[in-house]
């Protein structure tokens, strides 16, 4: 079974470590528009992608994960060390070494022994821009700082999807999608050019993980029809709806199926990746 992870670092690193636990072959698929932080320090100083999210994914997938999880989330505090975080500078130096993003993720793929493959959602440095209330804004920071986003894109629209990515979507039998910041992160990711034209055409089931909460001021208030209307008006159409058992905030049906499980972390906010497993084991065994 193929399965792709698709989002951004927080929630789709979540997701992999659930696939990291089955038998299955999986790849992640991160966005590199992140421009905060340390990841974004270095994409001034370097001129390269977004290194964070793809950071954060590989810290989960670690063949042994105890030891370099807390060296690559490892921030330094001096402040001639710009407070950036291990992983990022291990990830800059391997991007600067080969100046091909792919083969440097792989390269540190190999180093950390990961199962499955970390893929970016663009072969270079992206940006995002989107249409707002208040006019066009451009950056992830910035768009997720408002409200009233709409039409996400990224630019340059040169930029597309490296071709491994393409076929990854092209021969999954599920494609799931978030959980994670929905505008920023998660449609990010979905609407580098490329990949929603492949997401379109894949017969893979697409199942979005939807988040435990809404985030502020990003989705504050949304309910679920409103997200997966978001998803929706991106050109991301959905074949299921993964929803934690305690959740509100449906009103009346949704034009998608729907199952619920118990996915949160301790009553947190969070998914548990030891329960995001055993639903995922199910709903793909069906």
């Amino acid at each position: 079974m193929n399965v792709v992870a698709l989002g951004g670092g927080h929630g789709t690193s979540v997701t992999l470590s659930a696939l990291n636990r089955l038998n299955v072959d999986f790849a992640g698929v991160v966005s590199v528009a992140d421009d905060g932080g340390s990841t974004g320090v270095l994409r001034e100083l370097l001129g390269i992608a977004g290194v964070g999210d793809l950071r954060k994914c590989l810290a989960v997938l670690a063949a042994n994960a105890e030891q370099w999880a807390p060296l690559l989330e490892f921030r330094f505090e001096d402040d001639e060390l710009g407070h950036h975080a291990l992983g990022n500078l291990l990830l800059a130096a391997s991007i600067a070494s080969s100046n091909n993003l792919e083969e440097s993720i792989q390269k540190v793929s190999e180093l950390l022994a990961i199962r499955g493959r970390l893929l970016p959602a663009s072969s270079e440095a992206v940006e995002l821009e989107a249409d707002t209330d208040d006019g066009v804004i451009r950056g992830q920071v910035a768009i997720a700082r408002e409200t009233g986003v709409s039409n996400l894109r990224t630019v340059p629209e040169s930029v597309a999807a490296p071709r491994s990515v393409i076929e990854a979507i092209e021969q999954a039998d599920f494609v799931l999608i978030g959980p994670g910041s929905l505008i920023t992160s998660v449609i990010a990711a979905c609407v580098v050019p490329g990949i929603r034209e492949a997401l379109k055409r894949t017969s893979a089931t697409k199942i979005w993980l939807a988040n435990l909460k809404t985030e502020y001021p990003e989705t504050s208030g949304w309910s679920v029809r409103k997200q997966l209307q978001a998803l929706q008006d991106h050109g991301i159409l959905l074949d299921l709806v993964l929803l934690d058992e305690r959740h509100h905030g449906i009103e009346g049906t949704l034009d998608v199926a729907v199952e619920s499980f118990d996915l949160a972390s301790g009553g947190a906010s969070i998914h548990d990746p030891a329960k995001l497993s055993r639903a995922l084991e199910q709903v793909m065994a069906n």
